[in-house]
């Protein structure tokens, strides 16, 4: 009769299972460092604490628009506007805008001429919207969305790299149309 294994068929060997559970993105995700801009309002200053240091500890040069500490009366504008004009003008690379729900942070990064800013809640979308559409800042709810979700998130929006497909820079050309017009005079049409 044939000895019995004392091993268990097809278990991972344990250093899979480190490397699963640590703090450095897998191989694909991982790209060159970038300077990042990060904002919240009192609703999203506790992710927005996160996220930051999970961006140092992964070495990105982290610039911090506020706010600095959670107060009840401020305003998202007064945070998110500074991270929107930074995005625009090419003094960050790519933003994170928190607030409670992630809606008000997106609408007001989306008044800033050269922004385009989405509310993410999952992976398709954070690489996708920077593929097809070149996201570069993306909101959340500080509310909504569990801390891990958000790192693993904003991972994949830092990894994802604008296609540059002419139909997707003939799309991007009519948004800053738009951007420079007033919405009545859809110049397309």
């Amino acid at each position: 009769m044939p000895k019995k294994s004392s091993t268990v068929p097809n278990r991972r060997p344990e250093r899979s299972i480190k490397k699963r559970i640590s703090d450095e993105p897998p191989a694909e995700l991982r790209r060159t460092l970038q300077s990042i801009g990060i904002a919240a309002d009192h609703g999203g200053y506790e992710l927005k604490e996160y996220l930051a240091g999970k961006l140092r500890a992964a070495g990105h040069e982290v610039i911090d628009f506020g706010d600095g500490r959670p107060k009840q009366e401020d305003d998202y504008p007064d945070f998110i506007v500074p991270l929107a004009r930074a995005v625009a003008d090419r003094k960050v690379e790519r933003g994170v805008g928190i607030c409670g729900s992630g809606v008000g942070a997106s609408v007001c990064a989306n008044k800033v001429a050269g922004v385009r800013a989405c509310l993410i809640h999952e992976n398709f979308s954070a690489h996708q919207g920077v593929e097809d559409d070149d996201l570069n800042l993306i909101c959340f709810g500080g509310l909504v969305v569990g801390h891990a979700l958000a790192w693993e998130l904003v991972q994949t929006f830092l990894a994802a790299r604008f296609k540059d497909a002419e139909r997707f820079r003939r799309r991007l050309a009519k948004v800053a149309e738009l951007e420079s017009k007033t919405a009545k005079e859809t110049p397309w049409k």
